[in-house]
């Protein structure tokens, strides 16, 4: 391990004014589980790093009446996993969440650190663009929003300015007849990433879709939006024919590469697959809320 400057502000006004202050070169410190270990394999060499443990605002999980639940950036993965809120307000998200590593791992590891790693192959990604969550971001000029869909930009990377931070996601309130269900395929049963993840939400009424919702990892640089699939379903009665063709069109969008933990048709195949299996569940769920 190198020497680098090491810094801990109490508030995230004051993480964005270090940012500012000492120019390019840092990182941000979450709960470490990426950051650590590509520093000491020198992957990353940053000039200082600024710790946002102390910073309790981060910490928060806030149902905002009227706008939906606000997850702040540094609430542990093991916190949303057990959290009651979120099972009943955003259980897809907890879906993704209970997935990650190990439970030492998701005491540790933070929902805006799983973010802004920007690993295509990232559990709460999917669940998060799926259930139309905007991360809230904070710099010297204030604060802006961005949906999930637009905030990766490639492997490591965001939209995340080098002096800004991020406070968290606002999930909005999911309409009534909605379900969502996320899946993923690993070679091993725990500890392990995604080879291919799909999240699916869809709204009904009366039976016909009024919204859906299809989300890939693992097959692209990026988590990315099926919307070809989305297409298929929204303004039909839904039924497990059109759920299959659905399916088979977001496999079409997706964009795999083959490497040793599976062919780029390796992961098509799952993409078809998984996007079948949620779909159905959340289809289910929704029926039930008809009922």
């Amino acid at each position: 391990m190198y020497k680098f400057d090491f810094i801990a502000p109490q508030t995230a006004a004051e993480a964005v004014a270090e940012l500012q202050n000492r120019g390019p070169g840092g990182k941000l410190l979450a709960g470490g589980t990426d950051l650590l270990l590509q520093i000491k394999a020198r992957v990353m060499k940053p000039a200082y790093v600024v710790d946002l443990s102390r910073v309790g605002e981060l910490a928060q999980i806030e149902d905002r009446s009227g706008e939906g639940v606000f997850v702040g950036s540094m609430v542990r993965l093991r916190t949303i996993q057990l959290s009651p809120v979120l099972a009943e307000r955003s259980p897809i998200l907890v879906d993704g969440a209970k997935l990650v590593g190990s439970i030492q791992i998701r005491n540790l590891a933070t929902l805006g650190g799983n973010l802004c790693n920007a690993a295509p192959s990232a559990d709460v990604s999917p669940p998060l663009i799926v259930a139309g969550a905007r991360a809230e971001i904070l710099g010297p000029a204030g604060r802006r929003s961005v949906s999930l869909d637009d905030f990766f930009l490639g492997p490591r990377r965001t939209v995340l300015r080098p002096d800004e931070v991020l406070l968290g996601v606002l999930i909005p309130r999911a309409p009534r007849r909605s379900g969502g269900s996320y899946l993923r395929h690993t070679p091993r049963k725990e500890m392990d990433i995604a080879v291919v993840g799909v999240g699916s939400a869809v709204t009904l009424d009366d039976g016909y879709c009024t919204a859906a919702r299809i989300a890939l990892g693992a097959v692209a640089p990026t988590p990315i939006r099926s919307v070809k699939a989305e297409s298929v379903l929204v303004g039909q009665r839904l039924s497990t024919e059109l759920i299959t063709r659905a399916a088979e069109t977001a496999a079409e969008d997706a964009r795999p590469i083959s490497d040793v933990r599976g062919s780029a048709e390796f992961r098509r195949h799952l993409v078809a697959e998984l996007a079948k299996r949620t779909l159905t569940t959340a289809w289910a769920q929704a029926q039930g809320e008809e009922a």
